[in-house]
C-alpha cells in the first residue's frame, strides 16, 4: 500500500511540477525583454553578424515554420509569445517524461509491478 501513496505522491509532485512552469510560461513570457539573446548580443559585440548562415539547417526542420523567434507564426500578437512557450513547456516535458521512462525501463530493475 504504502507504493500506491509513493507514486500518487510522484504524480501529484509531477502534475504540480507541470503547473507551475505552465502558469510561468503562460504569465511571464510576455515580459520577456526585447532585447537581443545571449548569442545575437555577443555576435553584434563582436561584429560578426554578417557571416550569419542564409538557410541555417534549423530553419529546415519539419517544425521551423510554426516558430517566428519565441512566437507561433499566424497567432495574434498578444497570445503568440505566451502560446510559444505553453507549446514549448509541453514538448520539453513530454521529451523528458518520455526519456525518463525509457531510462527507468532500461535499467532493468526487477522489483518493480
Amino acid at each position: 500500500m504504502s507504493r500506491n501513496i509513493s507514486r500518487s505522491r510522484n504524480r501529484a509532485f509531477v502534475i504540480a511540477g507541470l503547473g507551475v512552469a505552465l502558469m510561468v510560461a503562460l504569465l511571464l513570457s510576455p515580459l520577456a525583454s526585447s532585447d537581443p539573446d545571449g548569442l545575437n548580443r555577443v555576435s553584434e559585440d563582436l561584429n560578426f553578424t554578417d557571416r550569419e548562415v542564409e538557410n541555417p539547417p534549423a530553419q529546415q526542420l519539419p517544425f521551423a515554420n510554426v516558430f517566428d523567434g519565441y512566437a507561433l507564426k499566424g497567432v495574434p500578437a498578444g497570445v503568440a509569445t505566451p502560446l510559444a512557450g505553453l507549446v514549448g513547456t509541453l514538448v520539453a516535458f513530454g521529451l523528458a517524461w518520455g526519456f525518463g521512462k525509457l531510462v527507468v525501463r532500461g535499467s532493468g530493475s526487477s522489483d518493480r509491478d
